[in-house]
């Protein structure tokens, strides 16, 4: 089943991939990379979660609106996060690439409605380096969309600090009632992710399996509580 949601003039689109199959549990949101849909999570990955499922397609992606002339930040995909949460109430999030980036940020900006975020690999948001600049790439316009070609150009780097994806962890595990927030489950980790890793504790010797990070999420208080974060 699919809603589509008001967000200023955008209509996002939210679907439902999986009823709840226990009434008390929460339900478990997903997030996709760049230039993908909700169609990016396969149905094996979630089939265990015991509340609702619900995938959401970022602003001009899959079947949500795509705006004219582009003007896409990760605080409008952060919005587009906010905007389904509110329908469908407190939640797990988890993300993929760019989706990952998104769900670090609004664990820190709604601690209240995020019941644990988890960070998986996937297209989009290599972070920030060196060579990232605000200047847009050029957009090839000829590119059919959905997905829009002005989000794959502007949202494939961010010229923002890797502090900045530090600040939104630390707000996470200062204000989440959740021991551990935020899991990371990549092997790939670009400054930003480093940069979160390094506020929350530190890196595991393996990146957590998401298997295992949505069974702890689906039992909050198996998680244990890590180090106290400083100010």
């Amino acid at each position: 089943m699919t809603e589509f949601l008001p967000h200023g003039r955008i209509r996002l689109a939210l679907h439902r991939l999986q009823s709840a199959r226990e009434p008390d549990a929460h339900p478990l949101l997903l997030l996709h990379g760049l230039g993908e849909s909700h169609a990016a999570h396969p149905a094996f990955s979630y089939a265990q979660w015991p509340g609702a499922v619900h995938a959401l397609d970022f602003t001009g992606h899959g079947q949500s609106t795509i705006p004219a002339g582009g003007g896409y930040s990760c605080e409008v995909l952060m919005g587009d996060v906010d905007i389904a949460l509110a329908h469908i109430g407190p939640a797990t999030v988890c993300g993929r690439g760019l989706g990952a980036y998104i769900a670090l940020l609004i664990a820190g900006g709604r601690p209240d409605r995020v019941l644990g975020a988890i960070l998986l690999d996937g297209p989009g948001m290599a972070g920030s380096c060196a060579a990232s600049t605000p200047h847009i790439p050029l957009v090839d316009r000829l590119q059919p969309a959905p997905p829009d070609p002005f989000a794959i150009a502007e949202l494939a780097t961010d010229a923002r600090p890797p502090e900045y994806a530090s600040h939104f962890a630390r707000l996470a595990a200062q204000r989440s009632p959740l021991p551990r927030p935020i899991t990371v489950c990549t092997r790939e980790q670009p400054p930003w992710l480093q940069a979160a890793v390094e506020v929350l504790g530190g890196p595991p010797a393996e990146p957590v399996a998401p298997a295992d990070a949505w069974r702890a999420y689906a039992n909050a208080n198996a998680l244990p509580k890590p180090a106290p974060v400083p100010a």
